[in-house]
């Protein structure tokens, strides 16, 4: 097995991986292929923090004519249901976990306290932060790198739909152009939509590098963290 790059790392996932070809709700066969991934990671020796969308089951900006805080609040109770899938996943495979969550719910999720949060990772527990960051208006994106920054994470693996970032949609536009490596300054430049421009400038200003990946595919998480992947690095440096 191949060695990796980073001993902690935030893993941000979407809630349509879980969906699987459906695109709605959890698919359980997707859910362990993933969870089979992150067990690699930790069979690494590699501390392992996750967040996880909530667009296989709600997305705020969908509560058409509803009031956007309470939609947001709606799309992070999702994560919650997410969260929980993903730790069912991880512990069948034996693998230790803790689901920490910004809206405090004792009986179903740990609150998120940094301290223990990061004990937890020092243990070898793979730790899902579910809630976003507890707040409206912002993204699991952004949660990410909030929870990133907090834990001292080494990098963010972003797992995508598509292998990268390109300048235009590669689904739509066969002529698109994929990048191997970009500056957060020319992600925020060229607007491209990799993650929000909030998230973006937390990992710029906490100098956290982002490896974007295509998520299908056997082992690709793996191929993340050891450098062998033929996905994006977003990080200071410009080529």
């Amino acid at each position: 097995m191949s060695e990796p790059k980073y001993k902690r790392v935030m893993l941000k996932l979407s809630g349509e991986s879980l969906a699987g070809k459906t695109g709605f709700g959890i698919d359980f066969s997707v859910a362990k292929r993933i969870a089979e991934e992150i067990k690699d990671l930790v069979d690494m020796g590699v501390e392992v923090g996750a967040v996880i969308g909530a667009g296989n089951i709600w997305r705020g900006r969908e509560g058409s004519g509803m009031d956007r805080v309470t939609a947001d609040n709606m799309g992070m109770l999702a994560t919650c249901i997410n969260a929980l899938a993903l730790q069912n996943s991880l512990e069948d495979l034996g693998i230790e976990t803790r689901v920490q969550s910004a809206i405090e719910m004792r009986e179903i999720a740990e609150p998120f306290i940094r301290r223990r949060a990061i004990r937890h990772l020092e243990k070898g527990r793979v730790v899902i932060f579910a809630a976003g960051s507890g707040n409206p208006y912002f993204t699991t994106d952004t949660a990410a790198a909030l929870r990133a920054a907090e834990i001292d994470a080494e990098c963010i693996l972003l797992a995508k739909k598509v292998d990268g970032v390109y300048d235009m949609d590669p689904n739509i536009y066969p002529e698109a152009k994929k990048y191997d490596r970009l500056s957060y300054k020319e992600i925020i430049e060229q607007d491209l939509k990799v993650m929000d421009i909030t998230a973006i400038t937390l990992c710029k200003d906490n100098d956290i590098p982002i490896i974007v990946f295509g998520l299908d595919g056997e082992g690709n998480i793996v191929k993340a963290i050891s450098g062998e992947s033929n996905g994006t690095i977003i990080d200071s440096e410009t080529i």
